[in-house]
């Protein structure tokens, strides 16, 4: 495969995936301008890890419970796993089948952003534990992390396979689809338990430059979300195929999500298996998990199988998910205006509202 081979289609001609490679990265005209509206939006929330002020959470760790710094630990090692995966799958699976410049920037984008935060769970490690390398080489030993791991990356490589092998063009899109489908359960649903996990410390004054980190990832996975959200409802109204498949691989993708969020109760199950803390417990976030998990399948046209409220158990969470202005050191806010360009809102439910989908 040439790296710049002239197309006869014009790009705004082409299908998202599956058709002529890229050859000039345009951006004057594109097929799907809320692409490239999503790839901004992740630009203007730039952030380093080491802006983030975390020299009192040492402290605060030592001063956890042995099940709370199980609860601590375990949460950052099961993250780290996500992003090692997140953080290069996009490119493997979906750079080597895309058509058109703005979905290729937007996947270069969003596999870069992965890797930010994989770096903060370096920085947050080497500030709290004495050896971090003990931390980085039990975390494949721990049975809970390495069956997440392996299901995670299942349908990533069931696309690698397709690309890279003679594929029937349907099977071809099948593995798109639900490499996509898994992506944005990935994004919608996985972290969560986590997250809350960390923000449940804040709100006891623990631990809060940690939280801050996993605020300021939140508030990425939510635009990843947005992306692959978006694409899913692209791939139908451009493709006849897609539209298809949808409806063709329902059950599997019904299936996927609850694997999805049974996994991550279980999770919470073994996060919480010697105790408590104080706001928070295993039931509370099996709740959390499947109202979230529900709110994501909806948007995608899935029918959610659990009986959930329509408010969020958990509340308190939305502060940390919502707001923008984060404290990243002592005194010293987060300002927007720092960023050539950047966007100041969060990604919320008008943030793509007037995109044509």
């Amino acid at each position: 495969m040439a790296v710049l081979k002239k197309n006869k289609k014009s790009h705004l001609a082409k299908m998202m995936f599956l058709d002529e490679a890229v050859d000039i990265q345009r951006y004057d005209e594109m097929k799907y301008p809320q692409m490239d509206k999503i790839t901004d939006k992740q630009l203007g929330f730039f952030w380093r890890p080491e802006e983030v002020d975390i020299s009192k959470d040492k402290k605060d760790f030592d001063s956890l419970t042995d099940h709370e710094k199980h609860i601590f630990t375990s949460n950052l090692k099961r993250q780290i796993v996500l992003d090692s995966v997140q953080g290069r799958a996009p490119n493997l699976a979906f750079l080597p089948i895309v058509s058109l410049p703005e979905v290729e920037n937007w996947i270069e984008t969003w596999s870069f952003s992965e890797t930010i935060h994989s770096k903060s769970y370096t920085h947050i490690i080497r500030n709290i534990y004495a050896d971090p390398g003990k931390i980085f080489d039990d975390i494949l030993n721990i049975k809970e992390i390495s069956n997440c791991a392996d299901s995670i990356s299942g349908y990533y490589d069931d696309l690698i396979t397709a690309n890279n092998g003679p594929t029937n063009k349907m099977d071809h899109k099948r593995a798109i689809w639900m490499a996509m489908m898994s992506a944005n359960a990935l994004e919608g649903v996985r972290f969560y338990v986590s997250f809350a996990c960390s923000w449940a410390f804040a709100e006891l004054k623990k631990m809060e430059g940690n939280a801050k980190i996993i605020k300021f990832i939140c508030r990425d996975e939510n635009v990843h979300l947005a992306s692959t959200t978006t694409m899913l409802k692209l791939l139908q109204k451009e493709d006849k195929d897609f539209a298809k498949i949808s409806k063709e691989m329902e059950d599997e993708s019904v299936r996927l999500y609850v694997d999805v969020i049974e996994q991550e109760k279980a999770w919470a199950n073994y996060l919480f298996k010697d105790g408590s803390m104080i706001g928070l417990n295993g039931k509370l976030l099996s709740d959390y998990v499947e109202w979230i998990g529900c709110k994501r399948m909806r948007a995608i046209g899935l029918q959610c199988p659990y009986t959930v409220t329509q408010m969020n158990p958990l509340p308190w969470t939305e502060k940390w998910i919502s707001g923008h202005n984060v404290q990243v050191a002592p005194q010293e806010t987060e300002i927007s205006s720092y960023v050539v360009g950047g966007v100041k809102q969060d990604v919320d439910t008008n943030t793509l509202s007037g995109l044509s989908l």
